[in-house]
């Protein structure tokens, strides 16, 4: 499995324009009933991690306080500041920041397309291999706690779940995922579909 990542992602980059790029995927008419402010660039990490020879996906459950995405499951990750780099500097550091996992333990193998957000954001998903002895050390006003899911559950296509949502007058659809007491849905569904599309070489649709 790992080796099938690797190659799936090895060719892959982020756009010099990430924003540009994800508002151009939005269906027609989308993006100017969404956003009447210029969209805030941000990163999050995909972090995969072995563990007695299979592959889980490391998640945080966000606080409860917290101004974006209050309680959501999501990937490590957030706004990108004017220091960072580019897309894999901003993940990196803020998987630092909210988990306390050290640069030097995570293997950048690739990246997802950009992902405009209802909430303001374009978030590049930066994937990488965690190493399986990596220790976390959990920023508690922005992670309630962190946990990990199996890719196996994610690539049976029986536990994704499709629905539709309507956002000012735009009807999307959005995936949905259910992993014992948990609800993962919102964009961190979405990058997980759009990773297991890449996975199996689909193409990946809005």
């Amino acid at each position: 499995m790992k080796q099938l990542i690797e190659r799936r992602f090895r060719n892959t980059k982020t756009p010099a324009d990430p924003v540009g790029a994800a508002l151009a995927r939005l269906p027609d008419g989308v993006a100017g009933a969404w956003f009447s402010q210029p969209l805030i660039k941000a990163a999050v990490l995909v972090p995969l991690i072995e563990r007695e020879s299979r592959l889980s996906v490391l998640l945080t459950q966000r606080t409860e306080h917290l101004d974006d995405h209050p309680g959501q499951i999501s990937f490590p990750g957030g706004r990108a500041e004017p220091a960072d780099a580019g897309p894999r500097q901003t993940a990196l550091r803020e998987a630092r920041e909210e988990i306390g996992l050290a640069d030097e333990l995570v293997s950048v193998v690739g990246y997802l397309d950009a992902l405009a957000v209802v909430t303001g954001f374009v978030v590049t998903p930066v994937v990488g291999f965690v190493a399986a002895d990596a220790e976390f050390t959990v920023d508690p006003f922005e992670v309630a706690e962190i946990f990990e899911v199996p890719l196996e559950f994610f690539m049976d296509d029986m536990n994704h779940r499709l629905g539709e949502r309507n956002v000012n007058g735009y009807t999307l659809p959005f995936s949905e995922y259910h992993f014992e007491h948990r609800r993962i849905w919102g964009a961190t569904a979405k990058i997980i579909s759009d990773f297991i599309k890449t996975m199996k070489n689909k193409e990946i649709s809005n």
